[in-house]
């Protein structure tokens, strides 16, 4: 698809999220449109004032006239208002419609989508992409409309009145036409580059405040200081070269405004003296002049507003079009048998290309109820190979089967429900300890929310809290231990109830006692749901029913542990290393 094409495409993705909001972007123009006419007549009944009521002496007739003059007066206002009431109505509208969109479809992505996009870039787009296209959205509806109205009205008015003066009008409006789209073309392009720039200082942000107290650890304060202050003065002086280049705009029009005014003043005062125009006229003229000019002006800014706006549109569309690889299918399977996995032949590659691939020709078959260990190097691909289990990627060659069926063929919630992950990176959301468990079940009672933490060894920690499973956890559940953190995940993934229970190196930061009676409870409690132990100590998986050691994306070995102790020099170099007679850390675990 060409740039070309996906420019065209844009318009209509936008304009599918006005919505409920399609009346109020019709009045406001309608409004715009209305104010203009009231502004036009009132330059034409100010100077018949001027002409036929001063100059006649008619009292009357100024009164009448001025009393129509107010009449229309107050209808422009009216208009006006109504204008700024549904044109700000329609693109609040629209932006909250964008927001929506945009966060319904990003907790569609599947994790291929969301390393497309960094969280730094959504974040940009969420907030200040879509605020340039709110103010953009209004000022096409206000502004875009009222400027060229107004400017057309002027001039044809002008041209009634006199034809001679109006041809200044005509020439200064071509001339400044030109200066402003050289004005324009120059700040479109520092405009652009100001939202890539934003990307970066949203990292900047992101990465301080989640990673605050490694930062203090490690005395990079200055450091983060200098970083965040090379990302804000980038944007800084792009923004000056392009309010400048913008700013360039006023006086030009000034000085274009008051020649045309003098010109406008001379030729007229020779006209009116040779009796070819008349005192009330030349008023009319003066102002339609002024109208002309600044309704140019007005449209140079809506044009400075859609080139800042058009990249956001562009980064919004993008995240709106973003389609997942990974649906349900139709008619997908709601219930998965049991806990039994089958790998036949997998290969797995993220580019989704099978010419490097991560996992290479997997092939197992593991019984619902198993308790199976996977151990390996780092980078050997661990995670990998069960994120395949729940759907979070899909396989590049190859099938994966649970319970008997082709994972593509179930029901996305209904495989996940089933092969609960919890993931390497645990994460907590803020509210109550009872909240977070329960995004594992949100219909889980107080008694099931404990019965999983007991089996986690969460409850003896939670009881220790002053406001026990009330407890509020702070953002990030940065006011819980990693352990603790690790505990409240793994309860949490319990009350799914599900038929495989994956545990992603979820046990790395609690003591080798702790990590023991995990799985005894887990293995006493819940026989029959399939264990899947990603692990970096052997303590973890050594009470395995079996053991899968991953090499460079192979399986090396797949056998019960003693087994691999003489069949695995991999699974056996690991054992050695870490319970070896020099090991004394790892003695002193063991003993634990």
């Amino acid at each position: 698809m060409t740039d070309k094409k996906k420019k065209k495409d844009v318009l209509p993705v936008l304009a599918a999220e006005i919505k409920e909001f399609k009346l109020t972007s019709l009045l406001t123009p309608v409004m715009m449109i209305g104010e203009v006419a009231c502004d036009m007549i009132i330059p034409v009944l100010m100077g018949r004032i001027v002409d036929t009521g001063i100059y006649g002496g008619d009292l009357n007739y100024i009164i009448h006239t001025g009393i129509i003059m107010i009449v229309v007066a107050l209808f422009g206002l009216f208009f006006g208002l109504a204008g700024g009431f549904f044109g700000a109505k329609a693109s609040s509208g629209f932006a909250r419609n964008l927001r929506s969109a945009m966060f319904e479809n990003i907790q569609t992505f599947s994790f291929r989508s969301i390393d497309k996009f960094s969280p730094s870039s959504l974040v940009t787009r969420l907030t200040t992409d879509v605020t340039n296209l709110q103010n953009a959205y209004q000022m096409i509806l206000r502004m875009a409309v009222r400027a060229p109205a107004s400017m057309i009205v002027a001039m044809i008015m002008s041209f009634i009145l006199s034809p001679r003066i109006a041809t200044i009008y005509l020439i200064a409006v071509i001339l400044l036409s030109i200066a402003l789209l050289f004005i324009m073309r120059r700040a479109t392009r520092y405009f652009q580059m100001v939202f890539q720039k934003y990307d970066a200082l949203n990292e900047s942000v992101e990465e301080n405040v989640t990673a605050i107290r490694v930062v203090k650890a490690y005395v990079r304060e200055d450091y983060e200081t200098d970083r965040f202050t090379k990302a804000a003065v980038n944007i800084y002086l792009l923004f000056v070269k392009a309010e400048l280049s913008v700013a360039a705009n006023s006086p030009i029009m000034q000085g274009t405004i008051y020649t045309c005014i003098l010109l406008i003043s001379w030729l007229g005062a020779h006209m009116i003296v040779s009796s070819q125009l008349t005192t009330g006229a030349l008023m009319s003229l003066l102002t339609y002049c002024m109208n002309i000019m600044m309704s140019l002006n007005m449209l140079s800014m809506v044009f400075v507003m859609i080139t800042m706006s058009s990249a956001s549109a562009d980064r919004i569309a993008e995240v709106i079009e973003e389609k997942s690889d990974l649906t349900s299918p139709e008619n997908g399977i709601l219930e998965v048998k049991d806990g039994s996995i089958d790998f036949d032949h997998v290969d797995f590659s993220y580019n989704g290309k099978n010419d490097d691939p991560v996992l290479k020709d997997i092939v197992l078959h593991i019984e619902s109820g198993e308790s199976i260990g996977i151990i390996g190097a780092t980078g050997s691909a661990k995670s990998t190979l069960v994120n395949l289990i729940s759907r979070l990627y899909d396989t590049t060659r190859g099938f994966v089967k649970v319970g008997g069926t082709d994972v593509r063929k179930y029901d996305l919630t209904s495989l996940r429900d089933a092969a609960s992950v919890v993931l390497q990176k645990n994460v907590l959301f803020t509210g109550t300890i009872y909240d977070n468990l329960r995004w594992g079940n949100p219909d889980a009672t107080e008694e099931e929310c404990r019965h999983a933490c007991e089996i986690a060894c969460a409850d003896e920690f939670i009881q220790q809290m002053p406001d026990g499973y009330n407890t509020q956890i702070s953002q990030g559940g940065t006011n819980v231990s990693g352990g603790q953190k690790q505990r409240l995940c793994i309860a949490r993934a319990l009350l799914k109830k599900p038929k495989i229970l994956i545990l992603d190196d979820s046990t790395s930061a609690v003591d080798t006692a702790t990590d023991a009676k995990i799985r005894t409870a887990l293995q006493t409690e819940l026989p029959e749901m399939t264990r899947l132990i990603i692990a970096q100590r052997i303590s973890s998986v050594k009470d395995c029913d079996r053991v899968i050691v991953l090499d460079d994306g192979r399986i090396s070995g797949f056998a019960a542990p003693a087994e691999l102790m003489e069949t695995n020099q991999i699974y056996r170099e690991i054992y050695d290393s870490q319970t070896g007679a020099g090991n004394d850390e790892a003695d002193f675990d063991e003993k634990k």
